[in-house]
């Protein structure tokens, strides 16, 4: 796939304006053209700041899912979705997210809505902004991750995580080939349930369960994959180390591999080195997990550094993680940060972006 020399990205998700917050906890009071409004103008706006921020790629924020990946679960049949959080109060931590069981055999004969979700942003962008040359980027959680909340059930066939997660796998793949079939050139399988254990499982598995996964569209897409540590109300959740990925993880077939960055202090950010031998390698140089509001200055430092491990056309820049978890007037800010950034190391080095 073609590189962009310090190309600029988002992960995926992008902040709620307050009236879709609003709105989303009160779903009962609308009808379904209410709701389908809601959801294209939670779109213009999620497209709009992003365009606004110049981004080489723009995604349509995951603006119609609750949640990065819990929102998915609403197209699977054969489980019992639990509403009830299994910790309501105290500090926010992932036991409060509730677990799913498996009734039955996993299908998803519906898919997984993100087909639909990519066809509207296509008609935002062809209605709002004709002519964008920014890339536009679907994202789909990986069995694996999307495998997280569900309870196995053994009596089904489904004894434990990698079993459901090889249940799903089909699912996900299904849904990959119909976004290339609608012409999506950018999809990030994501899967940061990876990356965030990879400390205590056989990473060599991690490797087969995705390259299955993305097997029937490499090639035909640019296949991204995010991997960090753990976003839910700003927690991490696995221990902030890329070095047990590798080198495993360097055998993804995957034409860019995200590395959050910015919240780690870039630790060990020589070993980007190794990922832009394989692929692309996206750096997060913004930290979505602090309120401090990066400078442009910040950023050009930070794409500097990064240069000295690896060469212009295999770095991309994004913030750490998705922005869902971080106010709209802040990652406001930052997109335009990052830009301003990456722009003025570009015109430093004398490149051109790519459209």
């Amino acid at each position: 796939m073609e590189s962009n020399p310090l190309r600029t990205s988002v992960i995926g998700s992008y902040p709620f304006p307050g009236w879709l917050e609003m709105a989303s906890q009160n779903l009962a009071a609308f009808g379904p053209e209410d709701l389908a409004e809601l959801q294209r103008d939670a779109v213009v706006v999620a497209v709009h700041d992003q365009v606004e921020a110049g981004l080489d790629v723009i995604t349509d924020g995951e603006q119609t899912r609750l949640d990065f990946n819990l929102s998915f679960y609403g197209y699977l049949e054969g489980i019992a979705l639990e509403s009830a959080s299994p910790r309501r109060f105290g500090p926010p931590a992932h036991d409060q997210r509730g677990r799913h069981a498996i009734t039955s055999e996993l299908k998803a004969s519906r898919g997984l809505g993100v087909v639909e979700e990519f066809e509207r942003l296509k008609q935002v962008v062809h209605a709002g902004h004709p002519g964008l040359p920014a890339t536009l980027k679907a994202s789909v959680p990986g069995p694996y991750t999307l495998s997280g909340r569900l309870v196995p059930n053994a009596a089904l066939g489904y004894a434990d995580r990698w079993a459901v997660a090889e249940a799903l796998l089909p699912l996900v793949r299904t849904e990959l080939e119909r976004l290339v079939a609608a012409g999506c050139r950018e999809i990030s399988v994501d899967e940061p349930s990876m990356s965030c254990y990879a400390y205590r499982e056989d990473t060599r598995r991690f490797v087969d369960l995705f390259n299955r996964t993305v097997e029937t569209v490499r090639g035909r897409t640019r296949v991204c994959t995010h991997l960090c540590f753990g976003n839910y109300k700003a927690r991490a959740v696995g221990p902030r180390q890329i070095a047990p990925m590798f080198p495993a993880f360097l055998d993804f077939h995957c034409d860019e591999m995200h590395v959050e960055m910015a919240s780690r202090e870039f630790a060990e950010l020589e070993l980007i080195r190794l990922i832009a031998q394989r692929c692309d390698a996206a750096v997060g140089v913004v930290d979505v997990k602090s309120y401090y509001i990066e400078t442009p200055d910040d950023i050009a430092r930070r794409i500097r550094r990064c240069l000295e491990h690896a060469p212009a056309d295999r770095l991309v820049f994004a913030p750490d993680c998705g922005l869902s978890q971080t106010a709209r007037w802040a990652s406001r800010r930052k997109l335009a940060a990052m830009v301003a950034g990456a722009r003025k190391v570009r015109e430093e080095l004398g490149l051109r972006a790519v459209g």
